[in-house]
């Protein structure tokens, strides 16, 4: 079943209880998905812990984790990767406790190498990191690594596809937002999304296209690619959500939807899932 939900809490969540008030929030929404960032650190509060994974399951709510931002898969430096391994164990074994299965992790940084090089060593920090997860009977946690905005990070469409294809388990995670700010406003049309989704058809297979992440903003962007994170409201830079959502009600996808806006993201997110909804019908 698809998802749709908001990375984190919008400015008006406000003052409401974690987790007790999220289903009645989200409900109020017509949001049945929540991602929980861990960008700065694995950081969860007992009460989450304790709380989430009977709430989420009575609500029927999808919950994914975005692991920490610092993880670099990339770096020539084999201790630097071998802490990016400890930490996608330890926001595992987080997500384990929680229920959840996806986890988002960033690709990693080209820094002086080339992009070849660069997902070489990432790749083989991944496979380890699946192998410790393994080793740990956390085999159904879901690696997603995550297409990128910046020009010089390395996330393209074609190297996340790379990084899955390290273990069949991986999904991979689409921020369109990022590949339309790191292609210069590249997504315009129901085209552009079909060209993307067929690519992930014919390197994954359609049931990893089915069911893979997405991560959706607008995001502002200058000549090195992501600067900011927008809102629906702001219009001059894209992309559009429609079209995807148009290609995914034809493809017969069911994705978990994530909208990373900046600060409405749960509004932003019920916008598409009211045209998603509207549309399939």
């Amino acid at each position: 079943m698809i998802s749709f939900g908001p990375g984190g809490n919008s400015e008006s969540f406000g003052k409401r209880k974690f987790p007790e008030d999220l289903p009645e929030y989200l409900r109020e929404m017509g949001l049945n998905g929540y991602e929980i960032e861990c960008g700065r650190g694995v950081r969860i509060s007992e009460k989450t812990y304790r709380l989430l994974p009977e709430i989420a399951e009575k609500n029927g709510i999808y919950v994914t984790l975005h692991t920490p931002y610092f993880i670099s898969l990339s770096s020539e430096n084999e201790e630097t990767r071998l802490k990016s391994v400890s930490y996608i164990n330890e926001s595992a074994i987080a997500a384990d406790k929680l229920g959840i299965k996806k986890l988002v992790v960033h690709s990693g940084s080209c820094a002086k190498m080339t992009r070849e090089a660069a997902t070489e060593l990432a790749k083989d920090t991944l496979s380890r990191a699946q192998k410790s997860l393994d080793e740990q009977g956390l085999s159904d946690i879901i690696i997603c690594p995550e297409t990128m905005g910046k020009i010089n990070q390395l996330g393209t469409l074609s190297e996340v596809m790379e990084l899955c294809g390290v273990d069949e388990r991986f999904l991979p995670c689409v921020d369109f937002g990022h590949l339309n700010a790191r292609t210069l406003g590249g997504i315009k049309t129901e085209e552009d999304y079909k060209a993307i989704l067929d690519e992930i058809e014919d390197k994954l297979g359609y049931d990893r296209l089915k069911n893979m992440h997405i991560h959706f903003s607008r995001i502002m962007y200058t000549s090195g690619g992501e600067k900011c994170h927008l809102t629906f409201g702001d219009k001059e830079y894209g992309p559009e959500f429609e079209p995807l959502m148009n290609q995914i009600i034809k493809r017969g996808l069911e994705p978990s939807v994530i909208c990373e806006s900046a600060g409405t993201q749960a509004e932003d997110a019920a916008e598409m899932a009211r045209y998603y909804n509207s549309e399939r019908k």
